[in-house]
């Protein structure tokens, strides 16, 4: 499997799923990717300037196992961009892995989120049918990726034959 990851500049995304298709060409074989954006402030932006669903259909060509968001804003501020994504990327599955909070240098570990703050938030992502893979980024420890899978364990993944784009397969 292939991870682009930490996107905020979408001309360097592209110049990597490039290469990558150039690489599947050249050897025959095709593994599957995930591409990961990081919405970077309140705008819904990267940092580029695209919005969620911009980023979405200037990828969406490499056809992804998964597309998502990962890093920068903390779950607690990811939610409507998430919900973006999983609106228009309705075929496709969708990953999430948030920092721990956004950064703080005057907390004791540097991230304000909890293991239980952010597995409950990703809870809430799982129990609305808003993702399929889960995880942690930046400020994440393994205490927070413990809470995260006890909490969606039990959760049923989106589902991704509803989408907009969705095709049976011949």
């Amino acid at each position: 499997m292939l991870l682009v990851e930490t996107i905020f500049d979408t001309l360097n995304a592209k110049a990597a799923l490039f290469a990558i298709e150039e690489y599947f060409e050249a050897s025959g074989e095709r593994l599957p990717l995930i591409i990961s954006g990081t919405v970077t402030d309140a705008s819904g932006r990267i940092l580029s300037g695209q919005t969620v669903t911009a980023f979405w259909h200037s990828v969406r060509h490499a056809k992804p196992l998964a597309i998502g968001l990962n890093c920068a804003l903390g779950a607690a501020l990811m939610r409507p961009y998430l919900q973006e994504l999983a609106r228009v990327a309705g075929d496709t599955f969708i990953s999430c892995y948030p920092n721990a909070g956004l950064p703080n240098p005057m907390s004791d570990t540097g991230f304000d989120e909890t293991p239980a703050d952010t597995s409950r938030l990703l809870h809430e992502f799982a129990a609305d049918g808003l993702v399929n893979i889960v995880g942690g980024c930046c400020g994440t420890t393994p205490e927070h990726i413990a809470a995260i899978a006890n909490a969606v364990m039990d959760q049923k993944a989106r589902d991704i034959s509803a989408g907009p784009f969705y095709r049976e397969a011949a």
